[in-house]
């Protein structure tokens, strides 16, 4: 087990216990495309035992299959997405999903190409300039 998966499991349940500090915002709108949930960057999972580690602490992760590996982590895909790329059990999505993405936070994430959301970093010196 990786110091990175170890992380990533510390942060996953500290979000639900810490209040964030605003250093990114997201901006934009769904485009409805799919592409959020056909390519997931899971940062700190390496292999399919991190993904099965984090599906018996999380059983939402369950949803979650490896699309593909590369240097640094695994690609997830959803296995509810439809082919038009819409969820096909919506009314049953968990947090994650229900609050994809974020309003704020607390690293720097990159929207996949074409996904009408953006980040926004908020810098200390634009904190000083609105207040």
């Amino acid at each position: 087990m990786s110091i990175d998966f170890i992380k990533s499991v510390y942060y996953e349940l500290v979000s639900y216990l810490v209040p964030e500090k605003i250093k990114y915002k997201i901006e934009g709108k769904c485009n409805k495309c799919g592409k959020c949930c056909k390519e997931i960057r899971a940062y700190g999972l390496k292999n399919e035992k991190d993904l099965k580690i984090m599906q018996f602490i999380f059983p939402w992760y369950k949803r979650f299959y490896i699309l593909r590996k590369d240097d640094k982590e695994v690609v997830l895909s959803c296995k509810y997405l439809s082919e038009e790329g819409l969820c096909s059990v919506y009314a049953q999505r968990p947090l994650l999903c229900r609050n994809y993405p974020a309003k704020s936070i607390k690293f720097n994430a990159e929207m996949i190409d074409g996904c009408g959301f953006k980040v926004i970093k908020k810098e200390f010196k634009d904190y000083l300039q609105n207040h």
